[in-house]
């Protein structure tokens, strides 16, 4: 996995029949990629709002190819084209329906905070696509959803029937807030809502590169009366399904508020616990690899953390799945005594969340935090104040599937 710098990410695209709100014109094929904006210039991909599970924010999603597959690690230039071109083809559909360039806006913000701007084909549940639409939920066949072009035109336009409904049904989309917009059609959890806001600005950024206007005035406005959506529906976490983003309980003893510092504990492994490298070695591992690795990590945390203990993968796509398949008696909820070599977890608000080695002395090794890419030790702190997350919990490094 060291020094695979090329991210093999191309989604195909099969034909099927558009499926639009008549008199709606449509054009273009579309796939996409990461939020590579703020990125290069060492910035963040948005800001981080607090919900009732307390503060989260970025980043997000691992990339595809997961962790130890082909590519997944770095950006490049590559990606950013296909970010530049997906852009022209929203703003494209956006403009045969006569729609302003505040509707595009609100698309590029959604699909960069639902998928990175990729058309992947997976998800939570049966999520797929640009817009992480379900064909469960009526949105279309994976074919359809699959295709960029139809997955821009239902999030736009909707069904013919209203249901699902598109942007131009809600009732005053062109002048309700941005992010709120995009809450009305997506539906998340309603302590969700606000995480569109943190795309604005790396969406502005990729139309100017794109030479999209965002102040094109449009004819179409759409609004079907009576249908604005909001609220949670899909099976979110409000619904009390255990999906991604849930709350999680407060932990016992070793338990503190966002912030405090975290302090060793003394746990010891389950005899289970077996891994290539040692605790000691692994511990080692990371600090070397902060101190002299390259920008391998991109998103790449569980990936990071499993070959720290001498895997190649992990046998897991999403670090907050990982602490979720722990034997029970292994998760330490909320507690913020680990041992030294423990993964630590924490719910970012988005797909994936995040984990990280304790070293020890309250500080950890993690990618992103310092330099996009890189490993840094900083204190475990960080993740909460830096990246508004929550904090999860801890367990130890047990990776079943690991190869």
């Amino acid at each position: 996995m060291d020094g695979r710098d090329a991210l093999n990410a191309a989604a195909n695209v099969g034909g099927a029949a558009l499926k639009v709100k008549a008199g709606v014109a449509l054009s273009v094929a579309f796939l996409v990629f990461l939020v590579f904006v703020g990125i290069l210039g060492g910035g963040g991909a948005g800001k981080a709002f607090a919900d009732s599970c307390g503060d989260r924010g970025q980043p997000g999603a691992e990339l595809p190819g997961g962790e130890g597959e082909a590519g997944a690690q770095n950006p490049g230039p590559e990606l950013r084209k296909q970010q530049i071109e997906n852009a022209k083809i929203i703003d494209g559909v956006a403009e045969e329906g006569k729609l302003s360039g505040r509707a595009t806006l609100i698309a590029l913000m959604t699909a960069l905070q639902e998928s990175t701007l990729l058309n992947i084909d997976y998800g939570d549940r049966d999520s797929i696509g640009l817009f992480q639409q379900r064909p469960s939920s009526g949105w279309g066949s994976k074919d359809q959803i699959m295709q960029p072009k139809y997955a821009a035109s239902m999030f736009l336009f909707g069904d013919e029937d209203g249901s699902p409904m598109g942007l131009t049904d809600v009732n005053g989309w062109e002048s309700m807030e941005l992010w709120k917009a995009a809450a009305k059609v997506q539906r998340p959890a309603k302590q969700y809502e606000k995480l569109y806001a943190g795309q604005e600005q790396p969406a502005r950024e990729i139309a100017r590169e794109a030479g999209i206007d965002l102040d094109r005035q449009g004819e179409n406005t759409g609004e079907t009366a009576g249908q604005t959506g909001g609220g949670a529906s899909e099976g979110d976490a409000a619904n009390g399904d255990d999906g991604p983003g849930e709350c999680y309980e407060e932990g016992g003893a070793g338990s503190g508020k966002p912030g405090e510092p975290f302090h060793d504990g003394n746990a010891e492994w389950p005899a289970y616990v077996k891994n290539p490298r040692s605790t000691a070695d692994a511990i080692a591992w990371a600090r070397k690899e902060a101190e002299t690795g390259g920008r391998d990590w991109y998103r790449m945390c569980l990936a990071f953390t499993a070959r720290a203990y001498g895997w190649s993968f992990s046998g897991v796509n999403y670090a907050i799945d990982h602490y979720k398949g722990m034997p029970d008696s292994q998760k330490h909820d909320k507690d913020r005594n680990p041992p030294p070599g423990a993964l630590m977890y924490w719910d970012t608000g988005q797909r994936a969340g995040h984990v990280a080695i304790y070293l020890g002395g309250g500080m950890i090794a993690s990618n992103d935090i310092k330099r996009v890419g890189y490993i840094d030790v900083v204190p475990a702190t960080d993740i909460e104040t830096k990246w508004g997350a929550t904090y999860v919990g801890w367990a130890p490094p047990y990776f079943p599937s690991g190869g």
